[in-house]
């Protein structure tokens, strides 16, 4: 998938490409600067040109070792690393787990999920006063608005009780990434300020130790120890009408309509609302 950025190359150069100077260049620009999702498949995941860029980049660039911005962008893209590697080792043991209960002739079930992703799908009218309140307290003050939520007695208590209102799911790593990316905004000083720049995330939970958008998918994510404060950073997403339209928002997901829990099917209704 290199030759998407770098210039066309022999057939057989495309397995070892070796980027030039200007290409080098460009590539720590955008690491350094754009966390946009189109320049992260194709450069920060790419093995190619990101072990290309982290072998050269010093020596080509000549930046010295004391360079803040040089550090902080090889703290960047080390995190960024750890992170693949840890999502790709989950899939697999997920993948031997099942494996192996098919073989000895039983099922394997998924571990319970440690985060929610709710949707608002239905107005105020003829609506409760504590069910409004709740959709205050969960941020959830337009339709089509959306937040994470972590797992918990309290939570899901107060989901129970707006269960006609939303819908919610769990979501996998490419609806969080997606999410983030695309309509991820920071709450910086009472103002929303959409996340162009890694210097925003650390403005805001950089106290945290989350300096980057990889930090705060994986903590998003993971459910980790200051969800909370990644949580509240995030501005409640605003999604589009859903591709397609909704089936019947008065009925329950279970009942063929749109309320209520989805499980995983809430990424498909991901997909045709970002």
């Amino acid at each position: 998938m290199t030759y998407y950025f770098f210039q066309k190359r022999k057939a057989h150069s495309l397995f070892k490409p070796k980027p030039t100077k200007v290409e080098l260049i460009f590539t720590y620009a955008l690491l350094l600067q754009n966390p946009n999702p189109l320049f992260r498949l194709f450069i920060v995941y790419n093995p190619f040109v990101a072990g290309a860029a982290s072998k050269r980049l010093k020596k080509w660039l000549k930046l010295p070792r004391q360079d803040s911005s040089f550090q902080s962008l090889k703290l960047i893209f080390n995190r960024a690393k750890q992170y693949s590697k840890e999502y790709e080792a989950q899939d697999k043991e997920l993948i031997q787990l099942k494996r192996e209960a098919r073989l000895k002739g039983g099922f394997y079930v998924n571990p319970e999920a440690k985060m929610l992703f709710i949707i608002r799908i239905r107005g105020i009218n003829a609506m409760d006063p504590k069910s409004k309140k709740i959709l205050q307290l969960l941020r959830l003050r337009q339709i089509f608005n959306g937040v994470f939520l972590k797992v918990n007695k309290a939570t899901l208590n107060m989901l129970h009780r707006v269960e006609p209102y939303v819908t919610y799911g769990y979501p996998n790593l490419k609806s969080v990434k997606e999410l983030i990316y695309k309509r991820g905004y920071g709450k910086l000083n009472k103002q929303r300020i959409p996340l162009t720049d890694n210097s925003i995330v650390e403005q805001g939970l950089g106290k945290f130790g989350i300096i980057c958008v990889e930090d705060l998918i994986h903590e998003i994510l993971t459910a980790g120890p200051h969800f909370k404060e990644a949580n509240n950073f995030l501005w409640p997403f605003k999604l589009k009408a859903p591709l397609g339209g909704m089936k019947k928002k008065r009925n329950h997901y279970v009942e063929g309509g749109d309320a209520g829990n989805r499980e995983n099917f809430i990424n498909e209704l991901i997909r045709r609302m970002n």
